[in-house]
Order: C-alpha cells, then structure tokens, then sequence
C-alpha cells in the first residue's frame, strides 16, 4: 500500500507491505523490514537490525487525520493520507474534538471555493472543487458547522492531503 506521509511538516510518499508481523517499508528509495509485536493496545516493540524501539501511537490512524506516534522519548505528529480513499467525502478526517477538516484528494488545482470563513453549511454542501486529471472533484461537508477556516483559492495548487477547509 502506497500512502502519502506528513511528519512533523514534513511530506513523503512510504509503500508499506504487511505479511503478519512483518512490516516492509520503501521511504525515498530505501528499504527498511520490521518485526513488530503489540505489547499493550497501541503500544508496539519494532526491532529493526537487532535493534528494538518502543513506539506508542496516540490516536486511531485514518486517512487524513493527525495522530502522534511516541518512539522513546520522541514525538511526532504524523499524518497518513491513503490516495486511493481519496474520493469525494472521503476527502475529510474528522477528529475526536468533533472537527471536520476537508482535505484535497490528490494533488491538482482548487477551480472553485465555495464558501467563506465563518459561513454556516449543512452536512453535503459543497465546500471546495479541486480539479485533478480532467476531473473536477467537489469536497463536501459531512457535518454541520461553520467553516472556521480556509486554506484554498480559486486556481491554487495543491498536493494530496492538504488541508482545504475545517469546519466545527
């Protein structure tokens, strides 16, 4: 599976193939295979060459939507956009804080933005088009709310994962 990856402002594409309890992973043409064993609910020990890292993920992973990954001490905010979920409403992550924010399919061009700031919409108003491959896509709100802020304009490039719209 091929996703897009956001880590810490930081943005790649990973291939990741599972077989049970091995992970591989392809990031920027380099290979990297896992062993991993979960050692409490979203708690994990990853060995990598005999090494062993304790990794704990805080959130659920969904396409879109920002979780943070502890391995040690360190945090990271991460985000993981699956390109092929990416249709339609599906361009929307929602987070626990019951925000939904409104996210570019795959990489193209805003054609139209169709509300403000501050503008109240209905769960399926349209909220963005982006056109992508000869193919407009209109992103839709999947909740009511107001449109608390905007990252799109009319004729702005953007990339697969970016953050469009949010609404609360």
């Amino acid at each position: 599976m091929k996703v897009h990856a956001t880590v810490n402002d930081s943005r790649t594409d990973i291939q990741i193939r599972d077989e049970g309890s091995r992970v591989f992973v392809e990031i920027e043409n380099r290979n990297y295979e896992f062993q991993v064993e979960e050692s409490a609910t979203g708690s994990f020990l990853m060995i990598h060459n005999g090494r062993v890292f304790d990794c704990r993920v805080e959130g659920r992973p969904e396409s879109g939507k920002p979780i943070t990954v502890v391995v040690g001490q360190t945090e990271y905010r991460v985000t993981l956009t699956d390109p092929r979920r990416l249709r339609g409403t599906t361009g929307v992550a929602a987070s626990g804080d019951d925000v939904a924010r409104i996210v570019a399919p795959m990489p193209g061009k805003v054609a139209r933005v169709l509300v403000a700031v501050g503008d109240l919409v209905s769960v399926g108003d349209g909220v963005v088009v982006v056109e992508a491959m000869k193919m407009q896509n209109e992103m839709k709100s999947p909740k009511a709310g107001t449109v608390t802020s905007l990252s799109a304009e009319a004729g702005a490039t953007v990339n697969a994962g970016d953050v469009l719209a949010v609404i609360e």
